[in-house]
């Protein structure tokens, strides 16, 4: 009698985490040393920090004003 070998069950594959979604546009820069990164160079970062070490960052704001007529 020859002996089948049982064959190994198919791992279930790992859930892919979801990337978070990212702004192609979003610059922020440190407030401490004024270092301007990209939303997606922080996100690659294992937690949000500055070069310098500091972590609070503020979203730069285009230098173009909207003008809005009045109604």
């Amino acid at each position: 009698m020859s002996e089948v070998a049982p064959t190994p069950a198919p791992e279930a594959a790992a859930p892919k985490e979801q990337p978070a979604k990212v702004f192609a546009g979003a610059v922020y820069e440190c407030v401490r040393c004024g270092t301007k990164t990209t939303q997606e160079e922080l996100a690659k970062l294992p937690e949000v920090k500055c070069i310098c070490g500091y972590r609070v960052f503020k979203k730069v704001r285009p230098a173009v004003v909207k003008q809005i007529k009045a109604i």
